[in-house]
């Protein structure tokens, strides 16, 4: 899986899985950039803060739509896209559609600099709130929904640099899923 490049019949068949790219983008201070989103359907419902991300288009590398989202999302259109570094299966519902999908997660750098989102869809114009630039340290402090939800998990290797060869797979177990929507109750009294 080379520069974003899937193997052979993963995912490309009619009828198979949807096929995503996301993207761990840092700033000089090792800084992520998290998108405060929350379902259409349910806008006074929990929210949560995401990596940017979505769908690969045909004929696009994983690297490429990694690219493409960036800018589309985030209004990032000097990053350097570096190698995908974890791979997940996933399935959540979102504006009234369930979504099966094979997701592959890059990382970049930037300068940390975003104009804000370029080229949103219509959901992600209801979904999508405020971005911010988030230390390791408050992510973990702070310990906020997430997507992916095991990002906080797997983060620090990520800016510690502790990567090599083929993507990590992130894929979330049931308890990992059940706690995202645990935190997304009020405590029982």
């Amino acid at each position: 899986m080379e520069n974003g490049e899937l193997p052979n019949g993963f995912g490309a068949s009619p009828g198979s899985r949807r096929r995503a790219a996301r993207v761990v983008v840092l700033d000089p201070l090792d800084r992520i950039l998290l998108i405060n989103a929350s379902d259409p359907l349910h806008r006074n419902g929990p929210g949560w803060w995401e990596i940017p991300g979505g769908g690969i288009d045909h004929g696009e590398s994983t690297e490429e739509a990694a690219r493409r989202e960036l800018w589309e999302e985030a209004g990032i259109a000097e990053a350097e896209i570096g190698p995908c570094v974890w791979f997940q299966r996933v399935q959540f519902s979102f504006g009234g559609w369930h979504f099966d999908q094979d997701e592959w997660v890059h990382i970049a750098r930037c300068e940390g600099v975003s104009e804000g989102p370029q080229g949103l869809e219509a959901l992600e114009v209801l979904a999508f709130g405020e971005q911010r630039w988030w230390t390791l340290e408050d992510l973990l402090e702070h310990q906020p929904r997430t997507i992916p939800y095991r990002m906080a998990e797997f983060l620090p290797h990520v800016i510690g640099g502790q990567f090599a060869g083929d993507p990590i797979d992130i894929t979330p177990d049931e308890h990992h899923v059940a706690r995202w929507h645990e935190q997304a109750s009020p405590p029982k009294g």
